[in-house]
């Protein structure tokens, strides 16, 4: 039989390992899972080789394959005194062989458009504006981004159109996971975010 003292020591000892390797898994970023709403729309994203801040967002349902680009220029940073925040230009780019009439159908419904566009003029590129409201974010129960613990989502808002047509949406993606998704803003902007991205979808 082993010394009582022996025997506390090792279970001191055996405690003490397990709090650092708890520590240590508490301080990596979270992996979360996709787990959006009603209100979005998730996508597959892969990066494009030789292109960084580019990825290839795909969506399959229903037989139907949708394929665009996402294409992201630099961020400067926002002076605001309470918020870290980043602004810059992007722009969507269409692909050739993009079946969307599945992904519009249910982007109409989770941005709560009035009515779905149909035969939209192709547009070889769709311009927009975008502010990073969070990176290094986690999902929260409810679909929405939090900094603690933190994460892999960045939360982006886009800018669609200029003048009095414009709208805009969540776009927000998560690299490590391969996800990204489209998320509403405000129903008021439904039906032009849409009609916009139909151009290229």
């Amino acid at each position: 039989m082993m010394p009582v003292g022996v025997v506390l020591l090792s279970a001191l000892f055996l405690g003490c390992l397990a709090c650092l390797q708890n520590s240590s898994q508490s301080s990596e970023p979270t992996l979360e899972p996709h787990s959006g709403n009603q209100e979005s729309v998730g996508f597959d994203i892969a990066p494009r080789e030789h292109s960084p801040n580019e990825w290839l967002g795909t969506y399959t349902s229903g037989g139907k394959t949708a394929k665009f680009i996402i294409q992201l220029g630099p961020a400067k940073a926002i002076n605001e005194k309470d918020f870290r925040m980043s602004s810059g230009a992007g722009r969507f780019l269409s692909q050739s062989g993009s079946e969307a009439t599945v992904l519009i159908a249910d982007l109409a419904k989770a941005l709560q458009a009035k009515q779905v566009p149909i035969n939209v003029p192709r547009a070889t590129t769709v311009p927009f504006e975008y502010v990073i409201l969070g990176e290094h974010q986690s999902r929260s129960g409810d679909g929405g981004f939090g900094d603690s613990p933190p994460g892999n989502w960045t939360a982006m808002k886009i800018f669609l159109g200029k003048g009095d047509s414009e709208g805009e949406v969540f776009l927000n993606f998560n690299s490590a996971l391969g996800k990204g998704e489209f998320s509403i803003k405000d129903s008021d902007y439904g039906d032009f975010v849409i009609a916009e991205l139909a151009k290229v979808l």
